[in-house]
């Protein structure tokens, strides 16, 4: 039996898009290679949100020069974001002589007539798809590696153009699915016994804007899933600020189904970083978006991600993202130094200084981590029900799980409860970390 290998870098998009892959490799009689095992097929699937992600993902292909060479029958496929960016897909194939496949965001499908194709010898492909509003393919298989949650595209690609991303430019325009293929699929899911579903798009409260014009959205679809019966939870990621409005609240806390956890990234606490990221909020919008959100939902866990180091930020503008986490006191953030992404606005204007920004975000996450581990001591003594999700990677004779506001809790528990939900209580915290024991 072939062997195949996934190497997958960035978002929960990406994870999702290499099951996609998986399930791809798995129809034409691949199976996955376990840890220490030789490949036949190996696909790098690629970010470049990031320097350091693209770095990565070149560094860990070089590295396979010396296994393409001692197994020449093997076949190397490069896809993704990273692929995707303007005459990259040629430039990798000069710079790694040794892949055979590389492909866009778009047309990953086209891995099943190629890999084929480079088995039988008939050659190297470099296929990388520029339609800004490439069609959806509602008959991809899948071969889900997520456990007890499944990731649910709803629609793909970003009409937000910030300065500083590059994903408009490799996602393409938004293109939303139609609510009858989701619900199908959130069916599928349900009918497979999936205890949790996570609804992904670049924007998800964008949804429907292209297809019902403002008729039908973000959330009338969540409550249309909601309403559908049985014991799961329903998360979602990402939305932007701009277009998070106070409908979706009352959905989400008129239904309890419906996680109690919200990634809302501002980026900056400063207006004028926002106005040159071209946000389309301000602060004072942001805050008044977080107040609607606690009166409704006020054990909601909220996230976010933050940037330092923007073109133009002065200490001033820093201190107004502090004053943000302050304020808004977030239950994790994931923090960033800004990275130049060749193509986008941003990448021409004054770059702050490295070790300016290396400050700042140093600061930033001490901050923060002190506001994490402030209200994950509000957790303990309390009960929370847990949908148990795998064994504890670092604690032996543990299982763990999340709260229905994402918080991970590490307790004691065999194989049997995994997918439960179980009621823990937490018993002490350990900064992010919670850990507990379960209930009757």
């Amino acid at each position: 039996m072939q062997k195949y290998r996934i190497i997958t870098y960035g978002c929960q998009m990406n994870v999702h898009e290499s099951e996609k892959i998986a399930g791809i490799l798995t129809k034409l009689g691949y199976t996955e290679a376990k840890e220490g095992e030789d490949a036949d097929v190996v696909v790098f699937n690629t970010c470049c949100i990031r320097d350091n992600a693209e770095r990565k993902a070149m560094g860990h292909i070089g590295m396979l020069k010396t296994e393409k060479k001692k197994n020449p029958s093997m076949i190397v496929a490069v896809v993704g974001c990273m692929t995707q960016q303007d005459g990259a897909g040629k430039a990798l194939r000069e710079k790694f002589p040794f892949i055979d496949i590389v492909l866009g965001t778009s047309n990953l499908a086209l891995l099943e007539t190629y890999i084929p194709s480079v088995a039988a010898s008939r050659g190297k492909y470099v296929d990388i798809d520029e339609n800004e509003l490439p069609p959806i393919n509602e008959n991809e298989s899948f071969y889900r590696t997520s456990g007890t949650n499944a990731w649910l595209n709803i629609m793909y690609g970003c009409n937000n153009f910030c300065t500083y991303c590059i994903v408009p430019y490799v996602r393409g325009r938004e293109r939303s699915r139609t609510k009858e293929a989701i619900k199908d699929e959130f069916l599928r899911l349900v009918d497979e016994g999936y205890k949790e579903i996570t609804l992904l798009g670049q924007n998800v409260n964008s949804y429907g804007k292209d297809i019902y014009g403002g008729e039908y959205g973000f959330a009338d679809l969540l409550e249309e899933l909601a309403k559908v019966g049985g014991k799961r939870r329903i998360r979602f990621m990402t939305s932007h600020p701009k277009d998070f409005n106070r409908k979706l609240i009352d959905v989400i806390a008129e239904y309890p189904n419906i996680c109690n956890n919200i990634h809302l990234p501002v980026q900056s606490g400063s207006d004028k970083i926002l106005k040159l990221m071209n946000r389309h909020y301000t602060r004072e919008y942001y805050l008044d978006t977080i107040a609607a959100i606690r009166e409704k939902l006020p054990d909601c866990g909220i996230t976010t991600d933050l940037m330092v180091g923007f073109p133009y930020e002065e200490e001033c503008d820093f201190l107004d993202t502090l004053d943000m986490v302050e304020r808004v006191r977030y239950s994790n953030a994931f923090t960033f130094v800004y990275s130049v992404r060749k193509g986008t606005p941003a990448a021409k204007m004054p770059q702050v200084d490295p070790e300016v920004a290396k400050d700042r975000i140093m600061r930033l996450i001490a901050a923060q981590n002190k506001i994490t581990k402030e209200l994950s001591k509000e957790y303990e003594n309390k009960v929370y029900e847990i949908l148990c999700e795998d064994f504890s990677p670092n604690k032996k004779g543990c299982v763990c799980g999340r709260t229905d506001s994402g918080r991970l809790v590490t307790f004691e528990g065999g194989g049997d409860l995994i997918g439960k939900f179980v009621n823990v209580r937490i018993t002490r915290s350990q900064s992010a970390s919670l850990f507990g024991v379960t209930e009757e």
